[in-house]
């Protein structure tokens, strides 16, 4: 039998740490290859645990290091930075590029004509972070709204497509991001109901579309949607989860559905029993933070430990990014779809109503089907309280390196980006940028504020004017300033709803329109 090959030991062997000294976990070595810059060894020098199995796998990684080395060592002569080897946040540039963005595009982006709401959204949310103002373009994203919409409710990637979750989604956020009563009117709310509740399923998830998948974007997608437009939580008669009971609504089963996507791993699939990806991750987050004060919800209905442990191990050294599931390279958009879960955990562990979690074995796909009974009574469940998080529960540092460094585009079209060598895109400039945002900044929640909320029962017992009051949970943001700052204060972005991911005046402006007409259209 052939013996499988061998990686190669590191070319450049790590720091040592002083004998002399009793505290090495707390030593930083530094860096001296480049004169005068403070640059960790983490992020300078290939990992000193590797696996030295040669995989298809391993080759890629050890590729992608060795191309954003040279970014995160301060190697770029053309690049000025400042003295922990960190360039600064090139603004104007990418200003420019997502301006031109929301232009007349080329003809070869006539194949991602069913996106256009995302477009609409990532430059918009993009621009919104850098601090531009977009309420210049309320006309023109109404208009392209509007031509999008359907008569049987929801919203299309274009004119005459069909309605999908995902394209609503992204059209609602560019219409809170645009504001304005124009924007908010020409949305049929009541036809939007219609739609939502055709696509509620019997086992508490979403379809994304008629006849679609279901899936934990739908279920996220929802409860934005639904919470932003102040949607009656009441199911009508052609609903698939109708069932003639005033207690079951838009919101009944959502939380246990997103239970059951929880995997062996820890973290998050789409579906109940598939593989767990980052953007899943934030999807289950943000979906429970809306159906319950985030504090009790998410304990409640995910092992927060195990999915911490699993959210950790994304974030890779010395690239400092992340990757969106086990065993893939790091990628600039989970700065965003793994980095922004953070925010939400750890303003759920320090609120005072956070409750305990539960753990416990697990069918073999890592979760347990609601719709048997038998084997949700046999597991074993056990109840722990959850330790407040003092520190940050991921590296600001690393990610905010990983970034500036490596994630924009220097040369004249601007913009960000995957990772080095790749073209930047509106999509990676709107996660880059968020990400960017989550680790500047550190999210609280106002538990005083949330004085309506009953938060001595589980959210799948609340009664829909629970549910709709939880959504109220007050978050309050402050620049995170524990620990070294690498970056400019003049490149700190502005900070997003960390459950919405647009800023939060525009969640408050949508919702405020709306309050009036809660359960009428």
């Amino acid at each position: 039998m052939a013996t499988q090959p061998r990686r190669p030991s590191p070319t450049i062997s790590p720091a040592q740490p002083s004998p002399d000294s009793d505290a090495v976990d707390e030593e930083i070595a530094f860096d001296r290859g480049v004169p005068g810059l403070m640059i960790p060894d983490l992020f300078t020098q290939l990992p000193p645990l590797r696996d030295t199995l040669v995989t298809a796998t391993s080759v890629v990684q050890d590729e992608t290091v060795e191309v954003c080395l040279p970014f995160l060592g301060g190697e770029d002569g053309a690049v000025e930075y400042n003295e922990h080897g960190v360039p600064r946040l090139d603004r104007e540039k990418h200003i420019k590029f997502l301006h031109q963005s929301l232009g007349k595009l080329p003809g070869r982006f006539v194949a991602a004509d069913a996106s256009r709401p995302w477009f609409l959204y990532w430059c918009l949310s993009a621009l919104t972070m850098l601090g531009e103002d977009v309420t210049s373009y309320q006309e023109s994203i109404a208009e392209t709204a509007r031509s999008m919409q359907n008569d049987t409710g929801g919203f299309g990637g274009g004119g005459r497509q069909l309605s999908h979750m995902a394209t609503t989604y992204a059209v609602v956020l560019s219409l809170a991001l645009v504001g304005g009563e124009e924007a908010y009117e020409l949305v049929d709310r009541k036809a939007m109901w219609r739609w939502l509740c055709t696509l509620k399923q019997p086992d508490g998830g979403f379809q994304v579309c008629l006849g679609g998948e279901e899936d934990i974007r739908g279920a996220y997608c929802a409860a934005v949607i639904i919470s932003l437009l102040r949607l009656p939580l009441d199911l009508t008669p052609e609903s698939p989860a109708y069932t003639g009971d005033d207690s079951v609504n838009l919101f009944t089963g959502v939380a246990d559905y997103v239970r059951r996507c929880q995997t062996f791993e820890g973290g998050i699939s789409g579906q109940p029993n598939a593989e767990a990806h980052g953007a899943y991750a934030f999807c289950a987050l943000g979906c429970l933070a809306l159906l319950d004060h985030p504090g009790r919800s998410i304990p409640s209905y995910l092992d927060v430990p195990r999915l911490i442990a699993w959210l950790s191990s994304r974030q890779y050294a010395p690239e400092g990014g992340f990757s969106g599931r086990t065993n893939k390279l790091v990628d600039g958009c989970y700065s965003h779809w793994v980095g922004g879960c953070f925010p939400l955990i750890e303003a759920c562990l320090n609120s005072s109503t956070t409750t305990t979690t539960t753990s416990g074995s697990r069918s073999s796909g890592g979760s347990v089907a609601a719709e048997d009974a038998a084997a949700t009574a046999a597991t074993t469940t056990s109840r722990t309280r959850l330790a407040p998080a003092e520190e940050s529960l991921f590296s600001r540092e690393g990610l905010i390196r990983y970034i500036l460094c490596c994630c924009q585009d220097q040369t004249k079209r601007g913009g960000l980006r995957d990772k080095p060598e790749k073209m930047s895109d509106a999509y990676h400039s709107c996660y880059v940028l968020s990400g960017l945002s989550s680790a500047q900044h550190q999210w609280e929640l106002d538990d005083d504020n949330d004085n309506d909320n009953d938060l001595s029962e589980p959210a799948e017992e609340a009664d829909a004017a629970d549910a709709a009051a939880a959504a109220e949970a007050v978050w309050a943001v402050l620049p995170y300033l524990d620990g070294l700052q690498v970056f400019d204060n003049k490149d700190r972005v502005r900070p997003i709803h960390p459950v919405y991911a647009i800023p939060q005046q525009s969640v408050r402006a949508m919702k405020e329109y709306f309050r009036e007409r809660q359960g009428g259209f």
